[in-house]
């Protein structure tokens, strides 16, 4: 029993030792053999282990106490009960020591764990952050294109604006033209039609003026 227990005790300080120090691949291997223990029937199993260590180390102690009062009433120990008493100590103690190792063990496992689920989700969170910083340079550098453009076009919208108000003007300026000629032709075509008329006038006169000639004549 008790070589069985240092070969435990021994077994339990590499693991510990090999999760405490990362060597290569080796806590990895170590990790994924205790996710696997702590898998189906696994957790059972270990506790129905760890119980009867217990029930055991309780055992040694009680059995040990027992021989230690037997000692004081007796006044002495018998060299058969000094054998006993170390044999229960020795065994209670590795007992203890290899129920203390599993559970610490067990808490540097699931630390572990979260420690490296941790440290991926950080990866995946900086990846992502520096996937945003991108985007937001990205956005920024079209933000202020856009801006240059919408510049541009403000810059063009005011031309055309300037321009359109110098087509108005000139257009204003068309019309008066067009209005003044429109008046001078008027005004043509009125002192032409007295100008026919007085020529009708005057050729009616001279008309009048050739038959007088001619009936005088006569």
């Amino acid at each position: 029993m008790i070589y069985l227990l240092f070969l435990v005790l021994f077994a339990e300080g590499v693991v510990a030792f090999l999760l405490l120090v990362d060597i290569g691949p080796l806590r990895e291997l170590v990790i994924k053999s205790l996710d696997q223990l702590k898998m189906g029937r696994g957790p059972a199993t270990v506790k129905t282990i760890a119980g009867t260590m217990s029930l055991i180390l309780v055992s040694s102690i009680t059995s040990s106490f027992k021989i230690q009062n037997k000692g004081a009433k007796l006044g002495t120990m018998s060299p058969m009960d000094q054998v006993l008493w170390r044999t229960y100590l020795l065994e209670a103690s590795l007992i203890g020591f290899t129920l203390f190792l599993g559970f610490m063990i067990d808490r540097m496992h699931h630390y572990l764990t979260e420690f490296i689920g941790l440290r991926s989700s950080i990866g995946s969170s900086k990846e992502e952050v520096e996937r945003l910083q991108k985007e937001k340079m990205q956005l920024k550098d079209k933000e202020e294109k856009a801006s240059k453009e919408i510049q541009q076009l403000k810059e063009q919208i005011s031309t055309l604006t300037k321009n359109l108000n110098k087509l108005k003007l000139e257009n204003e300026e068309k019309d008066k033209q067009i209005e003044t000629a429109e008046a001078h032709v008027v005004s043509l075509q009125k002192q032409s039609a007295d100008l026919l008329l007085e020529y009708d006038r005057l050729l009616e006169d001279n008309q009048n003026l050739q038959a007088q000639s001619l009936g005088y004549k006569g």
